[in-house]
């Protein structure tokens, strides 16, 4: 399977505002996170929303990112980290910090 990204690699979710039906959720658009692991290849489910069931299968991706580069003002631990699955195309590599 051909994909963008690798485990390990940086990206940045694209800061995005579009109406109607998406998977992103708002509160990671624009944030910086890590490859954790490529989950494989599905149709995606924004175009499956609106009845497309000949939706293009796209790389879903599931990218870890620290709890404080969500929240700034989160209170825990710098350790704490949450994990969110995201399809390829909200994805660009994070300049200055991939590896």
């Amino acid at each position: 399977m051909q994909t963008r990204f690798a485990p390990g690699d940086r990206v940045r979710v694209h800061r995005r505002f579009p109406p109607g039906h998406v998977r992103t959720p708002w509160y990671c658009r624009g944030k910086s996170g890590e490859v954790e692991r490529i989950c494989g290849r599905f149709r995606n489910p924004e175009q499956l929303a609106y009845g497309n069931r000949d939706a293009a299968h796209e790389v879903l991706y599931r990218v870890s990112f620290s709890s404080r580069v969500l929240w700034p003002d989160y209170e825990g631990s710098e350790r704490d980290r949450v994990e969110i699955e995201l399809y390829e195309h909200w994805l660009a590599p994070d300049p200055g910090e991939m590896k």
